[in-house]
């Protein structure tokens, strides 16, 4: 039988790291109904119906981009997305229909632009604050952009110089900025560490820890 090429094995590390404008929300959301995925508009109207057991935002996939088949280079454009159905995966474009099947031999190698933050989480006492220098005095505040005080903090990829950042305060998540400034109220179970923020400026939460959706920056949900 020959081996079916699943996205499971693709994942986040495969999409390319562009990004895009500051605040700028995609035309088109993954929405799940029934544990199916598909599209909506920033309505909340279905413009590609669920029916896939994965879905990723349209964004450009480096590994098709850099293919050794040019004749599929175009598919790895941020005009297509990722999606998979039955443990196969396709890219599919802004009405839906699937205009390629993954296959591993089209695959080329992606050139790393990974860049780390300028800021680091730092740990005190069982706490966790935010620094930008190397060498940090634990007598006082100075050194810190933020002091330890949170149960946990993670610095998303995305914006290096003003990152968001994941953080946990009595046993709830939200999001804060380089300067301590909330972003998004601690009222959520959990809040995911994915790509989301750099890839469509939106953050993956849930209320109950199971079922997830994306909010922006101003808590608005889609």
């Amino acid at each position: 039988m020959k081996k079916k090429f699943s996205l499971l094995l693709i994942g986040w590390f495969f999409l390319s790291n562009s990004q895009m404008k500051k605040d700028q929300i995609p035309e088109l959301i993954p929405q799940s109904v029934n544990q199916k995925f598909g599209y909506i508009d920033q309505s909340g109207n279905f413009i590609i119906s669920p029916e896939y057991h994965i879905a990723m935002f349209f964004s450009e996939d480096c590994n098709l981009l850099n293919s050794p088949n040019k004749n599929v280079a175009i598919f790895g454009s941020s005009d297509y997305a990722t999606v998979e159905k039955d443990e196969v995966s396709y890219r599919i474009d802004k009405k839906g229909n699937r205009v390629y099947r993954y296959r591993q031999s089209d695959l080329g190698r992606c050139v790393s632009s990974y860049h780390s933050s300028v800021y680091k989480v730092f740990a005190l006492n069982g706490s966790y604050g935010l620094v930008s220098k190397k060498d940090v005095d634990i007598t006082g505040y100075k050194d810190f952009n933020i002091y330890p005080q949170y149960q946990m903090l993670y610095v998303l990829q995305g914006d290096m110089e003003s990152p968001m950042i994941v953080a946990v305060k009595n046993d709830k998540f939200g999001i804060v900025d380089k300067n301590n400034k909330t972003i998004v109220p601690f009222i959520y179970e959990d809040i995911k560490t994915n790509l989301s923020w750099k890839t469509a400026n939106l953050f993956e939460v849930s209320k109950d820890g199971e079922e997830y959706f994306f909010i922006d920056r101003n808590n608005n949900a889609y």
